[in-house]
């Protein structure tokens, strides 16, 4: 048998250990760092021997002897010749230090370069410092070992405490992601009490615990894990003094545990944001239960946190002046995973009710389900608020803190714009601040800022110190802001067009020519049935005449007069039944399709089939245009079924019972429905309101009378909306807000064009903000708006029969004019001297062009647009000609 090895240093540095029967050739040579050592409270730092050794060696086969010098002898930095021999610890045998002292801690410096792993949670990038490890055994043994060279193979820096005192002080310095704890004999120290005490201090929350436990023998039933957990720790390891297992526990954790651990550490940084948010943030479960509330949130409500973790939405009391049907507006859209933004009354503990701009997000998380709904809420600057908010301040005692943003800036603004200190600047013009500033004082009291107060407000102190230039164009920029008509565009005094001074005078006014005495009385004359016609009773009983047509109503170029000729100019219930029933109206309305035909019947009975123009074609050909919109994938991804159905009620109607005449006609000449809507959007009030009229009157008809009321009411005001914006006169500001909310935010999507490209794209996926409601609005506008004027993007010969028509209504109007000695509404409208081409090169110039170019860029459609560019062209080359005649010599 060998005796014990000795050791011997040499000049170098490198410590040789022999066994004293073998040769002097070194068993194993390492070179030991005469650096500084570790500032720990511990006897012993492992050197960085490791460092030197082969990948073999470092493996640690059986046989291979690790070498450790003390603390004291690294510090002294001791060559040969020192007094005291070196401390030394070789496995399978062990050599005191330090006199009768035991050494309680040392560190491994890995041999294994390891850069900074990268960890992504969400949007946020994360660097991972390497792992480290504490080892917490009472005495040094083959496990130990195992651990040690697994942490060095792995790149983990480790460390051993021997006592549970130095373990608890070694972590408290170093915070390691990964602590094991020999519990394989309880005479040295209590493990269980270890892994409390370490449990018991805040660094150890992200931290995962390993118990080394002694392997079940086989008349022994394996012991449950229960009392581990219990006591703290994470996981068991059954002993095992295999490197490569010992390794393989470690990587596993590190993947694992570890990388969790340190994504929810992460968050802290999340949660911090949220608690300094001057946004009030509520998140709660997919079944709205409150799962967080901050500071911001518990100001604004009144609530301590505590009384909100854990309730259910619907046990918190509610404020009555939100509509009714709001929530079930809510929760469908935030259900379907699409957010919801919009105003929402709440009700503070006090029992005062607030107002708030509210957006909820829902947060899909594992299976692709919605687990969580954020809710951000800020305070509506109204008169009720303000007193709530100056209450919430008051209650909190922290105004600089609690003072939401909007009441901040405007108390910014007001301490800002002194009108005496204003005066007594030095500045280039005081002649104009002198004439600008008096009014701001009042200006800035105002409890209530409309939106257009507040560009005004910020222009106002952007003027402050601005050269006098720039203050006299802001001077220009407010005289414009100040005018009622913002959307109109403002014509020219010299050289205007006629055919476009008069379709703006015709269109977009309401008959300020008024001359008194002349009353043009307008009889309604309401039909509740339209008995002459063979009317089928379902969809199935279409003539085949009449069905071979149909078969081709949702190609963009369907020719309704051909329609109209074989209905004998009743096309509107046919091609109505067919559209409806392509989009499931019937089902969605839970009413039969003999109520549908009945409803459309009665409809199409209010239509003047006399007016050249606006008649049930007219409703069918926008009916047949709206469904066409709603096949396009962006639309149909912003809509909802409800609004599906609204748009298509609301194209059947939104001309019924016509007379053919414009508002301004009416207005002139003082009509009962005039004096009736006050000289307001009279026909398109008129439209909505007859149409349900005759629609409740009858139950045969009623297509509405199965639905709830909510629904009814979701349902009458989206129909109601998009009959009104027919309306000419808000024309260009129903088009300037589609632009600016859809369309702008739209370009400056990076895969917006990608989406262009595919009719198969999932437009639901488009984070646009186009599925809010108040957007959702802005489309159905534009996509009516657009439906009831495309008869330029229609083809040619189209196209050219709806010109004339229209052309023949306002020649009929005119006619009427001149007989009754009413204003002439558009004197170009005169049917011995109207050029039809240079009215319809206006028309589509003032109104068409924009209006499409908007729309298309949202819904992307080229073959209308290239109709457009046709026909205009086709208007032009007559003009050119100075040809009166729809059509080119060389067509007819």
């Amino acid at each position: 048998m060998g005796c014990a090895p000795s050791i011997h240093v040499s000049q170098s540095g490198v410590i040789y250990c022999r066994d004293s029967d073998e040769s002097n050739s070194p068993r194993q040579t390492s070179s030991v760092s005469q650096g500084p050592t570790a500032p720990l409270h511990g006897l012993f730092v492992q050197t960085d021997a490791a460092d030197a050794m082969p990948p073999s060696r470092a493996a640690g086969p059986p046989g291979a002897v690790r070498v450790r010098r003390s603390r004291a002898e690294l510090g002294s930095g001791s060559s040969t010749g020192s007094s005291g021999p070196a401390t030394t610890t070789c496995r399978g045998r062990r050599r005191h230090c330090c006199s009768s002292a035991e050494a309680e801690t040392q560190t491994s410096y890995t041999s294994v370069k390891v850069s900074s792993a990268e960890v992504r949670i969400g949007p946020m990038r994360l660097t991972q410092d390497p792992i480290q490890v504490l080892l917490i055994f009472a005495k040094e043994d083959s496990q130990s070992d195992g651990f040690w060279w697994a942490c060095d193979r792995a790149g983990y820096r480790c460390n051993i405490a021997r006592t549970p005192e130095s373990a608890l002080e070694c972590f408290l310095d170093k915070h390691h992601e990964i602590i094991v704890i020999d519990h394989r004999q309880s005479r040295n120290f209590d493990a269980e009490a270890v892994c409390r005490s370490i449990r018991a201090t805040n660094p150890s929350e992200h931290t995962v615990i390993l118990a080394v436990v002694s392997q079940a023998s086989d008349d022994h039933e394996e012991a449950s894990v229960l009392p581990l957990l219990h006591a703290g720790f994470n996981r068991r390891f059954m002993e095992n003094s295999s490197i490569i297992a010992c390794y393989n526990e470690l990587i596993q954790i590190e993947h694992g545990e570890v990388r969790s651990q340190f994504k929810l550490r992460a968050c802290n940084s999340v949660f911090t944001a949220l608690d300094h948010c001057h946004e009030a943030i509520e998140i709660t479960s997919d079944d709205h239960v409150i799962q967080y509330v901050n500071p911001a949130f518990e100001r604004m409500m009144g609530y301590h946190k505590g009384e909100l973790l854990g309730k259910e939405l619907a046990d918190l009391p509610k404020s009555d002046k939100n509509r009714a049907d709001l929530l079930d507006t809510i929760n469908t859209c935030i259900k379907k995973g699409k957010e919801w933004q919009g105003v929402y009354y709440a009700r503070r503990k006090s029992g005062d009710s607030i107002q708030q701009h509210v957006k909820i997000t829902p947060v899909i998380g594992q299976g692709g389900k919605i687990r969580h709904f954020v809710s951000l809420k800020k305070l509506c600057c109204t008169a009720d608020n303000s007193k709530q908010i100056h209450r919430i301040h008051r209650d909190s005692g922290d105004n600089s803190q609690t003072e939401p943003h909007s009441f901040r800036h405007k108390s910014r603004r007001k301490e800002s714009i002194d009108v005496k200190s204003i005066s007594s600047r030095g500045s280039d013009a005081p002649s104009l601040q002198n004439r600008r500033y008096p009014s701001m004082a009042r200006i800035h009291s105002m409890t209530i800022e409309a939106p257009i107060t507040k560009v005004i407000n910020i222009i106002n102190a952007a003027q402050e110190n601005s050269p006098v230039t720039v203050a006299e164009a802001l001077d220009r920029v407010l005289e414009i802001l100040r005018t009622t008509e913002l959307y109109s565009p403002q014509l020219g005094t010299k050289d205007e067009d006629p055919h476009t001074s008069d379709l703006v005078g015709g269109l977009m006014t309401d008959g300020l020519k008024r001359l008194s005495g002349n009353e043009y009385v307008f009889t309604k004359n309401v039909h509740h049935s339209h008995s002459h016609l063979s009317m089928p009773i379902t969809i199935n009983d279409v003539p085949p005449s009449i069905a071979q047509l149909l078969d081709n109503e949702e190609s963009w170029d369907f020719n309704i007069f051909e329609l109209e000729a074989v209905t004998h100019k009743r096309p509107l219930v046919y091609l109505g039944l067919k559209v409806f029933s392509r989009f499931g109206v019937c089902e969605f309305l839970n009413c039969t399709e003999t109520t549908l035909r009945a409803w459309l019947q009665v409809i199409e009975a209010n239509y003047h089939s006399s007016n050249a123009y606006h008649n049930s074609t007219h409703a069918a050909d926008v009916l047949h245009a709206t469904a066409f919109f709603l096949g396009k994938e962006r639309v149909k991804g912003s809509l909802d079924q409800l609004d599906e159905v609204a748009a298509l009620i609301a194209a059947t109607v939104h001309d019924v019972d016509h007379p053919g005449r414009t508002n301004s006609f009416l207005c002139n000449a003082g009509s009962e429905l005039a004096v009736l809507y006050n000289d307001t959007a009279v026909l398109e009030s008129h439209h909505t309101a007859l149409a349900f009229q005759l629609t409740v009157k009858d139950t045969k008809c009623n297509i509405f009378k199965n639905i709830d009321r909510n629904h009814y009411r979701t349902l009458r005001q989206a129909i109601i909306d998009m009959v009104l914006a027919t309306e000419m006169t808000k024309h260009f500001e129903h088009v300037n807000k589609f632009v600016n909310s859809i369309n702008k935010p739209l370009a400056a999507e990076p895969w917006s064009d990608r989406l262009f490209q595919s009719e198969g794209s999932d437009c639901e996926c488009n984070p646009t903000g186009k599925n809010f409601p108040e957007n959702q609005i802005l489309i159905k506008r534009m996509m009516i708006k657009c439906a009831d004027v495309a008869n330029p993007c229609r083809p040619l010969d189209l196209c050219i029969e709806w010109a004339g028509r229209i052309s023949e209504e306002y020649f009929a109007q005119t006619d009427e004019e001149k007989r009754q000695g009413l204003p002439v509404v558009m004197p170009v409208f005169d049917r011995n001297t109207c050029s039809i081409p240079k009215s319809q090169i206006s028309f589509i110039d003032y109104f068409i062009t924009d209006m499409f170019d908007a729309w298309d860029a949202f819904a992307h459609l080229p073959a209308l647009m290239q109709h457009l560019a046709d026909n205009y062209k086709h208007w032009k080359t007559l003009d050119d000609l100075k040809c009166k005649s729809l059509r080119l010599p060389s067509d007819s």
